[in-house]
């Protein structure tokens, strides 16, 4: 997989309110989101995922955010905290070939990774990371974009989660994006 990394600056490229005319947070996840529910959001950016999850979750719920950027995880610090959202999102840096996640073995209920997967070092370990954190019968929500990653990449990026032990649930035909739902056996 490619060793690059989104510049931070696109982040608020990311984060941008007409981003979701493309990609509707609540119209994606909403199915798959429950309130009281512990999400992970791994490559989070500046939060366009995580600020909508933290609202479907609420007050009894939990999103934690993992990025590589430490300037991605500040700006989505104060966009939580200007959205009285800082006390359900809980932000880690990561790196691209570990994700701080021993801490949750077994206990998340949703794994979101969009368009992040193809920019990390070992898929194989990102997403043993996933599986291992998420509880039997939780679900890894994975979307790669189809401009800059081939379709031979997200196959296999998608062979690798089921090498890690998911199961493919459902597949999803997005705008710019192919993804497929992922469920831990119970």
């Amino acid at each position: 997989m490619a060793e690059r990394v989104c510049p931070w600056w696109v982040g608020y490229l990311l984060a941008s309110p007409l981003r979701r005319l493309a990609e509707d947070p609540e119209k994606l996840l909403r199915a798959h989101v429950r309130p009281g529910m512990t999400v992970l959001d791994l490559g989070s950016a500046m939060g366009f995922f995580s600020l909508p999850l933290a609202h479907m979750v609420g007050s009894s719920g939990r999103v934690v955010c993992l990025d590589v950027q430490e300037r991605m995880l500040q700006t989505l610090r104060k966009r939580a905290r200007r959205n009285g959202l800082d006390e359900i999102i809980e932000t880690r840096r990561c790196t691209q070939e570990d994700l701080p996640l021993d801490d949750l073995h077994g206990q998340a209920d949703l794994a979101l990774a969009f368009h992040v997967v193809h920019e990390t070092r070992h898929p194989d370990r990102f997403l043993a990371s996933a599986f291992a954190a998420l509880r039997p019968g939780g679900k890894l929500i994975l979307v790669e974009p189809t401009g800059h990653v081939s379709e031979g990449d997200r196959e296999y990026i998608f062979e690798r989660a089921e090498t890690a032990g998911f199961a493919r649930s459902a597949d999803l035909k997005l705008r710019r994006s192919e993804g497929v739902v992922f469920e831990k056996p119970a």
